[in-house]
């Protein structure tokens, strides 16, 4: 359920260390365990225990996925909580938010085209109208079930109180409103508003998304103070860039002042480029040429602007966004605390009703048949179970029930199958020999022959045409290289065995590719014969068969990617950039909303703008050469016709060109030009929130990541013998180790506030 955070009061204390009344009880209000007796609960023994059970269950899932557990709690609602909670549910879900999001590049204007250069583009294939309507009414039957389905389930007074579901109503209903709009026009509007709305229902559903988005908003007015320095910083050098340059007769002596600082908005334009070095060293060069002294302006403006102060904002950033996001991560592991917190309350009032009402705890019989219950994955069930067996005899405690639940938060640890046993002693040393970590170092070397002689040969025939080239060596030492595989592939299985074999990736990886070399290897020789002097396959389609065999055996490189664990400093890397991979996932969400965002609204700004390259038109620069060709740099000479916002796809590509601030200038300048000098505006705003903000909160969790494994490298020491499963780092566990553990206090605080969960007190 993806309901506010619940607030958090009081310092916190690592449990069991404040003194808090015993487990189970409830803070001296009510003379024994908390009773849980859901709102539409059955009568009869057995029906309550399987009430108990399957709320229990559900707090634990509750907890698992760090939801809030503050929903109804009677059989019906439980029913249908797991019901919309569900893969299935939950992916058709996932399934509709992409659907309507792809949606963008199919409607008018369509990306169907091959090309999106404006002087190639053919005229793109266009949906009917109702077509893409029908979809998103479809779309929006799934949203409105989804929203109704939590909005129930979490009652009426948190409905209330949850911004995020009455803006998601909101959201709905101006879609609808606007759709039927769309409708009404015969699908000929120009505005469609919830175009723009679109990325809300990705936003919505991630309840991480929804906690980066926070603190992002709360790291803003500290970015405030460094965004106001640059300003001064941009404006300060401004002018005294205009006083500096300013006209004179001589044209040669002024072409600073005419390329860069004509005016205040150029001006301000020119140096704020400068600040991402993107036009380094060309807007310096006119002036630099005149006089050596003017060199020093321009340095002094980088050296304060880029050196200093963005630097600074980015530092600002990560403390900012850590101590932020560090708190939002508090609060999930509070909602992980409180959801196996409720459920040792639910199964205690179980027991206490069926052996004494002042029994404190849970049988494991109870907890085994509760866990039975709980959809997670099957490795960490039995790993519980496991760790339910290992405590000693008698009832749970809630330090115990919770300790249980710290099997969450580890991976598993794959056991590769033994390898088979052999009687001859000749047999059990060649097993030795073959399956030694060397015999892999062996085929890594015979890899980067391969790789070697390939690049080689590429580099002698790369100006030879097909007919002029002699591939008689080169086949030779292909079919070589395919036999060592092979080989190497036969003598692994004999040592380890065909379920130890394939236990390994880099096995599986390396047999796959090893039969496609045979399979290409035996077609080419049964076309074109075995290699001989003046050996030349033909050309068949677009890669002739033996073309294909040199381009699959690049793929090899990859075995090298096996070593990477045995070197501990890259190992180290490999391991931050995996687990980037792994939970990027917020960011990366944010990221596909703000462009989501800015390519409809610059669709709707820029549509059409560029139109055909206009070769002696008056927006053309006065100063062209007299055939008529554009200026050096200029979008024309350079073009960048492709990069427009003619349809959803190519402005993709045009904001992430802009995002990574090489030769954005010309983008300036040309959409100046071509629409209108406000468009600037749209261009530095994107440039704030993509390179400034964006990346920023990249680099910072990129460091936060990095940090936390070397830390974690230098405390733990290598077992000799033993080999270390690799550690896989979550978001949640970034910080685990600087968190603080709720008390006993607030979890049964928060417990009595359950709108559905009757506590006694």
């Amino acid at each position: 359920m993806e309901e506010s955070e619940p607030l958090l009061s009081g310092a916190r204390n690592p449990r069991g260390s404040g003194s808090g009344p015993p487990d189970g009880a409830l803070g001296g209000r009510g003379p024994g365990p908390a009773r849980s007796y859901g709102a539409g609960a059955e009568p009869g023994a057995d029906a309550h225990r399987e009430l108990c059970i399957s709320q229990a269950a559900v707090f634990i899932e509750d907890a698992i996925q760090y939801r809030s557990i503050y929903h109804r709690m009677d059989s019906m609602s439980l029913a249908l909580y797991r019901w919309h909670y569900s893969r299935i549910c939950q992916g058709i879900l996932s399934f509709t938010i992409f659907l309507i999001l792809s949606l963008a590049f199919i409607e008018i204007p369509s990306s169907l085209t091959v090309t999106s250069d404006v002087r190639y583009r053919q005229a793109p294939w266009e949906p009917p109208c109702g077509l893409t309507e029908s979809i998103e009414a479809l779309c929006f039957l799934v949203f409105i079930v989804d929203v109704s389905m939590k909005s129930y389930l979490i009652g009426w007074k948190e409905f209330l109180k949850n911004p995020w579901l009455l803006a998601y109503i909101v959201v709905l209903v101006v879609s609808v409103a606007d759709w039927t709009v769309s409708l009404s026009f015969v699908c000929q509007e120009k505005l469609r508003i919830r175009r723009a709305l679109r990325p809300f229902f990705l936003l919505q559903n991630s309840s991480m998304m929804k906690k980066t988005l926070k603190c992002i908003k709360r790291t803003l007015p500290e970015m405030a103070s460094v965004a106001l320095l640059l300003v001064v910083h941009l404006c300060l050098f401004t002018m005294l860039g205009m006083l500096l340059f300013m006209r004179e007769k001589d044209v040669q002596k002024d072409q600073e002042r005419r390329l860069y600082f004509r005016n205040l908005p150029e001006s301000l334009t020119s140096l704020l480029v400068l600040l991402t070095t993107a036009n380094n060293p060309d807007v310096m060069i006119p002036a630099y040429s005149k006089h050596r002294a003017y060199s020093v302006f321009f340095i002094v403006f980088t050296v304060i602007g880029s050196l200093f102060l963005m630097n600074l904002l980015t530092a600002i950033i990560y403390n900012q966004f850590r101590g932020y996001l560090m708190e939002a991560i508090q609060s999930s592991l509070f909602r992980r605390r409180l959801g196996i917190r409720a459920a040792f309350q639910v199964l205690c009032s179980l027991e206490g009703a069926e052996i004494h009402p002042l029994v404190v705890g849970v049988k494991p019989e109870t907890f085994l048949q509760m866990i039975q219950k709980v959809n997670m994955k099957l490795y960490r069930k039995e790993a519980i179970v496991q760790a339910v067996g290992a405590q000693a005899g008698g009832l749970l405690s809630a330090d115990q029930f919770q300790d249980v639940f710290n099997e969450l938060d580890k991976d598993t640890v794959k056991e590769h199958p033994p390898r088979p046993e052999y009687r001859s002693a000749l047999l059990r040393r060649a097993q030795s020999v073959f399956g030694h970590r060397y015999f892999d170092y062996l085929g890594n070397l015979v890899a980067l022959g391969n790789i070697a002689s390939i690049c080689m040969f590429l580099v002698v025939n790369a100006d030879k045409l097909p007919s002029e080239r002699d591939d008689f060596v080169l086949g030779v030492l292909n079919c070589f290289f395919i036999l060592y595989y092979v080989l190497e592939m036969l003598l692994k299985v004999f040592a380890l065995g065909p379920r130890g074999y394939g236990a390994f990736f880099s096995n599986i990886f390396d047999g796959f590719l090893t039969v496609i070399l045979l399979v290409l290897e035996i077609s080419t020789l049964a076309v074109y014969g075995f290699p001989h002097p003046g050996w030349k396959p033909e050309m068949l389609g677009l890669l002739s068969l033996w073309d294909m065999a040199r381009l699959v055996n690049m793929f090899i490189v990859f075995r090298f990617l096996r070593i990477i664990p045995n070197m501990k400093l890259m190992s180290l890397v490999a391991g931050t950039l995996l687990d980037l991979v792994r939970n990027m996932r917020a960011f990366a969400g944010i990221l596909v909303v703000v462009y989501y965002g800015f390519a409809i609204v610059g669709i709707g700004l820029f549509q059409g703008t560029l139109g055909s390259p206009p070769g002696n038109h008056s927006l053309v620069y006065a100063n062209s050469t007299a055939n008529g060709s554009a200026p050096c740099g200029t979008f024309e000479q350079l073009e960048y016709w492709s990069n427009n916002f003619d349809d959803f796809a190519a402005a993709l590509v045009t904001l992430w060109n802009v995002m990574v601030v090489n030769n954005w200038q010309v983008f300036l300048d040309a959409y100046t030009r071509y629409s209108s000098p406000w468009s600037k505006l749209y261009f530095v705003a994107w440039w704030l929130v993509s390179s400034v903000v964006w990346m920023n909160l990249f680099v910072a969790v990129i460091l936060e990541n990095f940090i936390h494994k070397w830390d974690r490298r230098g405390q733990q020491q290598p077992v000799p013998g033993v080999c270390q499963a690799p550690y896989q780092m979550t978001v949640e566990l970034m910080f685990r180790d600087v968190l603080e553990e709720p008390t006993e206090e607030e979890l049964v605080e928060k417990l009595t506030q359950h709108p559905h969960l009757h506590l006694c007190r």
